[in-house]
């Protein structure tokens, strides 16, 4: 049926203000008649009373009939399940007849903003699904083609540089993606919710990080001052640290990178060689926060509660600082992992 059609014919604008208007008219009167029927001696006070109370009553059950699509609406919205989506339910043909045109202009609003609500839902499992399946295969393959490349024998030197850079492109290829994952699914429905240790998960990463950086002037180092353990998705850390690390290492052209663990802390911070003396220093607190690392990282930590907070010093080296609010023992996580 056509929308201008549906409105002209089922939904009538103000319908809703001038039955409430009746409604309330007709107990002015009654009350009137009752309170006239109390003073000239018609009736006796008793069955006035009587009276007004039926009329009060008889009024506040009209009232609560004409919000009736309104309160079918609030139930529906208070049911709706991101699981099991249905924007059907909120199709404005599903309205009574007498239902005003506000009310039904605003079940129209909500359908189409269910609609896009399940699409997208729809669109994320889509995405999640497909990009670990269709990237995460060929890039398995593209890592085992490049191990055995460089156990090739007689392999020249150019060759050893270009399969070097073939695997950190491919290990970098392969954290985007697990990155991009981590952004696209939904926050409150972690996919691998367990209790890890940090600093092992840390040493992990530092030691696929050197295995990329071998061959460049960069040292990497892990300092461990404390120790504490999580409750949530060792990969997500994972992700995180790794882009601070990626962006520490590029910013840094020699010198040292330090990853640092702290009480409920975690801070990465790139020192540069002192016997460079060519670059400028920046004011504190100018930290570069363009770097695409930097703007995944960012997300990342927005989304799952763990504040980054990014600081330059004044001998030009960076600082990436992740705090942790809710921090555990090293042995609850160790105990966790036993049972």
């Amino acid at each position: 049926m056509n929308s201008r059609v549906t409105n002209a014919i089922t939904f009538r604008a103000g319908a809703f203000k001038r039955r409430i208007a009746w409604v309330f008219g007709l107990q002015f009167v009654a009350l009137v008649i009752a309170c006239a029927m109390g003073i000239f001696n018609v009736a006796p006070w008793e069955a006035v009373i009587v009276l007004i109370l039926i009329t009060t009553v008889l009024a506040c059950l009209a009232t609560q009939h004409e919000w009736g699509p309104i309160r079918s609406l609030a139930r529906l919205i208070d049911g709706w399940s991101d699981d099991q989506p249905d924007p059907e339910a909120f199709q404005p043909q599903r309205l009574p007849r007498r239902t005003d045109a506000d009310v039904a202009l605003l079940a129209r609003g909500l359908h189409g903003f269910a609609t896009r609500i399940a699409g997208y839902n729809q669109r994320e499992r889509n995405f999640t699904r497909d990009a670990s399946h269709e990237l995460r295969s060929p890039l398995t393959v593209i890592k085992m083609s490049v191990d055995m490349l460089a156990d090739e024998p007689g392999l020249s030197d150019f060759g050893v540089r270009s399969v070097r850079r073939i695997h950190r492109a491919s290990r970098e290829l392969e954290m985007l993606v697990e990155a991009l994952l981590v952004l696209a699914r939904d926050a409150d429905k972690p996919a691998d919710k367990e209790r890890f240790v940090v600093n092992d998960v840390l040493q992990r990463e530092l030691q696929a990080a050197r295995e990329l950086l071998a061959g460049r002037p960069i040292e990497l180092v892990l300092e461990q001052p404390a120790s504490f353990a999580l409750e949530g998705s060792s990969q997500v850390f994972s992700v995180l640290c790794w882009q601070l690390l990626r962006n520490a290492c590029q910013q840094a052209e020699r010198g040292s990178v330090v990853v640092r663990v702290e009480p409920g802390v975690v801070s990465v911070s790139n020192r540069p060689d002192p016997n460079d003396v060519g670059g400028v220093a920046r004011p504190p607190g100018s930290a570069d926060r363009h770097g695409f690392e930097l703007a995944i990282a960012r997300q990342i930590s927005d989304r799952f509660g763990w504040p980054l907070e990014l600081q330059t010093r004044l001998d030009r080296e960076n600082v990436a600082r992740i705090h942790f609010p809710d921090p555990l023992a090293v042995e609850s996580a160790g105990t966790a992992s036993l049972s």
